[in-house]
């Protein structure tokens, strides 16, 4: 029976430890191709290159998988990956190991998650997967173990078309992960603000900060599984409609 082919890809680049341990984790279970960007791509979310051309450039590994980096974004990786690193449509498309969370509202601004969408649109199960801590020197031993158990469950039971999976991971050792929860994306959001600075030519310009607001105390959230010590799944998909309110609104029509 032929391996499944896995299609690897992220937001951090190519280098970056989140995805080398996602590519040693799927080597278990397939044959592997690696297509991501070759610098970090954070917050880039659904973006595509446009006005500049692309590059795809195969490089050398140490492993069985067959790698790729580009100079474009998450989603440029997807595509581009797609019509012309792999030789038949990928059994699934796996995104990350991004160094941070994804949960809530950063979904939508997310590059990990961006290419975990990407693969669902082409009709890929996908999953996106995020631990939450930021430093590359991060154990990735305990999201190994669960970004392999996911990611064998959805080979030997596929997935509805249009739908990707965000998976967030809490920091902690193995034996302090709780299990695993399915649950929705809750409702918080980023309150931001600007930085105002002058560089040394007298020009203004401005450094986007912000704090992450905890509004949803929903007990059934992504933000509510993670903080109590479970990886939290949410099911996305890429369509955005409203589906509860178009009969609400059929007066507009003319």
């Amino acid at each position: 029976m032929a391996k499944p082919l896995i299609f690897v890809t992220n937001d951090d680049g190519i280098s970056a430890p989140g995805i080398r341990a996602l590519i040693a984790v799927m080597n278990e279970l397939g044959n592997v191709v690696v297509v991501a960007p070759d610098q970090v791509h954070s917050g880039k979310g659904h973006a595509v290159t446009i006005h500049q051309p692309l590059h795809l450039d195969r490089i050398k590994t140490n492993g069985p998988q067959k790698e790729f980096k580009t100079n474009g974004m998450p989603v440029d990786a997807v595509k581009l990956g797609l019509a012309h690193a792999v030789e038949r449509q990928p059994d699934l498309l796996v995104s990350g190991l991004n160094h941070g969370v994804n949960h809530s509202v950063n979904v939508l601004y997310s590059g990990t998650m961006g290419a975990a969408l990407e693969g669902a649109i082409e009709g890929i199960p996908s999953i996106g997967f995020s631990l939450d801590n930021y430093d590359w020197e991060a154990d990735l031993e305990p999201a190994k173990h669960y970004m392999k158990k996911i990611a064998k469950q959805v080979l030997e039971n596929g997935m509805p078309k249009g739908i990707a999976l965000n998976v967030n991971i809490p920091y902690r050792p193995l034996k302090d992960i709780k299990g695993i929860k399915v649950a929705r994306q809750a409702m918080d959001k980023w309150q931001e603000s600007y930085d105002k600075r002058t560089s040394p030519f007298g020009r203004d310009y401005y450094w986007l900060n912000g704090n992450f607001t905890f509004e949803d105390k929903g007990e059934d959230t992504d933000v509510f599984a993670l903080k109590n010590g479970f990886v939290s799944i949410v099911p996305i998909q890429y369509d955005l409609t409203a589906h509860h309110l178009i009969n609400q609104l059929k007066n507009l029509e003319t």
